[in-house]
């Protein structure tokens, strides 16, 4: 899909910069060759109206460069006089055959395309004059300019395809991005949903079994239930994801006192986090103002909060503070100590379904809550990283204030 996509993309821009070089190079052209034509007809009609103009013969104004020669006729259309210092004159029977040429077109300007010849017919007050100049330098001129123009059209045309090549496969990278990133989440969906269906199908199928009683029975449908309910929240966070991609999560953006719903956050979680044996403590500066969607952003904290429970050592402190840093900014930190997070695992912790396994147990995490809390928070034109040192790991929001 992404390689016709490419074609598709090169033979659009090709087809316009062919049209244009066409049209720009065919407007050259055809000015050159109105001018040179202009010029010709300029010089005839000089000509014509000065037959013989005083010094030596063919030697004219500097705008007169074209070799020509000069017939007067009479009245019965019979050479009184030529002149022409560039051809042999002597053959009349081919000079009226020209002249026949010339009146039977019944045109003041032609052109003798089986002489080479451009003439111009005009009358003086004792005879008619006919004024035949030579086109080859005219046509040499355009063929050149042809030549040229083919040539430039050309090593255009090859030069935009290299460039129109680069600009797609530089346009496709984000629907290539999108495309890989598709391809993973389905991946990564199906395998997520792979083991959860595979306990509900063995439960189920031991629950139809007679060799088991009610009280082993009654613990294969609780098992169900369990396993019903994580799928259900799964799939919950995955549609929320599908949402976000599609640009469905639209902000539903208020006036908001980002600490005072920290604080708010802090309460409800520190009896929680004291069910597991750790305590919260937290760091609030008042009235940091921002511009956000409540649910959304109460969402994002309940992901770190939720985190660090289960990520914390036993007996540990989770901390929260929120502080105003430079250029009108608020700097949101959820802080606890457990099993430290490499630089590899840190660059990766906020794709979807990615989890440090090696380094730490499943404690039910379907890998997503990281990767809902990046949409959000870049939803609201601010950014999200983590750090770990010394046994001590960060997670760290920054968004703009009022």
């Amino acid at each position: 899909m992404l390689k016709k996509l490419k074609i598709k993309f090169v033979v659009i821009n090709m087809t316009i910069v062919s049209i244009m070089l066409c049209v720009i190079l065919g407007l050259v052209y055809h000015s050159t060759q109105r001018n040179l034509e202009q010029e010709s007809i300029a010089m005839l009609r000089s000509i014509a109206s000065n037959p013989i103009p005083p010094g030596l013969p063919n030697e004219f104004s500097g705008e007169v460069k074209l070799p020509f020669f000069t017939l007067q006729l009479g009245a019965y259309d019979e050479i009184l006089s030529a002149d022409g210092g560039y051809y042999d004159l002597s053959d009349e029977h081919l000079l009226q055959s020209m002249i026949e040429l010339a009146v039977r077109s019944d045109a003041q300007i032609g052109i003798l395309d089986e002489y080479n010849l451009r003439f111009f017919q005009g009358v003086t007050p004792v005879s008619r004059v006919i004024v035949f100049a030579d086109m080859s330098s005219e046509q040499a001129t355009l063929k050149n300019l042809m030549q040229t123009c083919v040539a430039i059209g050309m090593l255009s045309f090859l030069a935009f395809l290299g460039i129109s090549t680069v600009l797609a496969q530089w346009a496709i990278k984000p629907v290539a991005k999108a495309w890989r990133q598709q391809k993973q989440f389905v991946t990564d969906a199906s395998h997520e949903l792979k083991t959860p269906l595979t306990v509900i199908t063995t439960n189920a199928e031991l629950l139809k079994s007679t060799d088991y009683d009610a009280a082993s029975k009654k613990r294969f449908s609780e098992g169900i239930l369990e396993v019903a309910k994580h799928m259900r929240v799964l799939l919950e966070r995955m549609l929320q994801l599908a949402k976000s991609d599609s640009d469905q999560n639209r902000l539903q953006a208020t006036n908001l006192n980002f600490s005072r719903l920290i604080t708010e956050m802090a309460f409800t979680y520190e009896s929680v986090l004291y069910e597991q044996g750790l305590s919260l403590q937290y760091d609030i500066e008042p009235d940091c103002c921002i511009v956000g969607d409540n649910h959304l952003l109460t969402q994002v904290l309940d992901i770190l909060l939720d985190n660090a429970g289960k990520y914390s050592d036993p007996k540990s402190t989770v901390t929260i503070t929120l502080k105003k840093v430079r250029r009108r900014r608020c700097r949101l930190s959820v802080i606890n100590r457990g099993i430290p997070i490499d630089q590899e695992d840190i660059k990766n912790i906020f794709k979807r379904f990615y989890r440090a396994d090696t380094a730490r147990p499943y404690n039910g995490s379907f890998g997503l809550g990281l990767s809902i809390a990046q949409n959000v928070v870049t939803l609201h034109k601010g950014k999200i990283w983590a750090e770990s040192a010394d046994g001590v790991n960060r997670f760290i929001v920054e968004l703009p204030m009022l």
